[in-house]
């Protein structure tokens, strides 16, 4: 296993035996690495010790953040991370692709590609001369690039890394200070490009309501329409689709993975933390 798959194994135990609060001794024992070198381990990649991510991982988190009733605007003056509160503004170039990109697959268009590692496991992200236009968690290399032509099956894909990726790329790991401006295009209809622009004004550590985020684009009753066009995201993790949770408070379904969500928000939350 490398280490997100770890990370994810004992964040499945944690999930499902939380209740139980289990020790550090027993969430090692699940991942057989010793305590030592577990909570060494998963310091380093979420930034807290496993005890104070398991508080952050449960669904009293999600429950107590809409407790608050807060509308996602007030939400975003609530975020206490440097930099969080320009994650729209730095989407400044979000742009749809034309209605002839979109019914004839990117023809036309060509399309560059490169993989990644990041927290959470390998992506392939891809780019037009225009901006990023697709991001997906990847068991694969071949599998990644199966699924890119399948979203543009008459683009010209080219694997090559360039800056728009790198850039993107930087957001993996908190580092914005030094991004320049990101661009998107992507392929979606008018009614996805405005729920997909407004998943950006989420802030870091917080989470929305697919109902809260119907209201926010002036369509209250779409709630199950915005389910829909969230789950059809292309960009995953840019794109925060993630923090969108059921209404319960439940975490509810990912695109890649209910396990890797989880690991995301607390990934998240714990960076807000001011103690680690």
């Amino acid at each position: 296993m490398n280490d997100y798959e770890r990370i994810e194994k004992a964040i499945v135990y944690l999930k499902e035996n939380f209740k139980e609060q289990p020790d550090l001794d027993e969430v090692a024992k699940q991942v057989h690495l010793s305590p030592f070198h577990f909570q060494r381990l998963f310091k380093e990649w979420a930034g807290v010790s496993p005890k104070k991510f398991l508080q952050f991982i449960s669904v009293e988190y999600a429950k107590n953040l809409l407790k608050q009733n807060l509308s996602l605007s007030d939400v975003s003056f609530e975020t206490g991370l440097s930099g969080t509160g320009r994650l729209h503004d730095l989407f400044i170039g979000i742009e749809g692709m034309t209605p002839g990109e979109f019914k004839n697959g990117g023809e036309a268009l060509q399309i560059q590609y490169s993989f990644a590692p990041t927290p959470f496991g390998e992506i392939i992200i891809a780019s037009t001369e225009k901006g990023i236009c697709h991001i997906a968690f990847i068991k694969t290399k071949q599998q990644g690039i199966d699924n890119l032509q399948y979203f543009f099956p008459n683009a010209q894909l080219i694997k090559k890394t360039n800056q728009l990726q790198l850039d993107a790329i930087k957001f993996f790991t908190g580092d914005w200070d030094d991004l320049e401006k990101i661009k998107l295009h992507l392929k979606g209809t008018p009614f996805q490009l405005k729920v997909w622009q407004s998943l950006l004004h989420i802030p870091l550590g917080n989470v929305a309501t697919y109902g809260s985020i119907a209201a926010q684009i002036k369509n209250p009753k779409a709630s199950r329409a915005v389910g829909t066009a969230i789950g059809d995201n292309p960009v995953a993790f840019l794109i925060p689709c993630h923090r969108v949770i059921r209404s319960s408070g439940i975490i509810g379904d990912y695109h890649w993975g209910s396990n890797r969500k989880t690991a995301i928000l607390g990934w998240e939350a714990a960076k807000l933390s001011p103690q680690n």
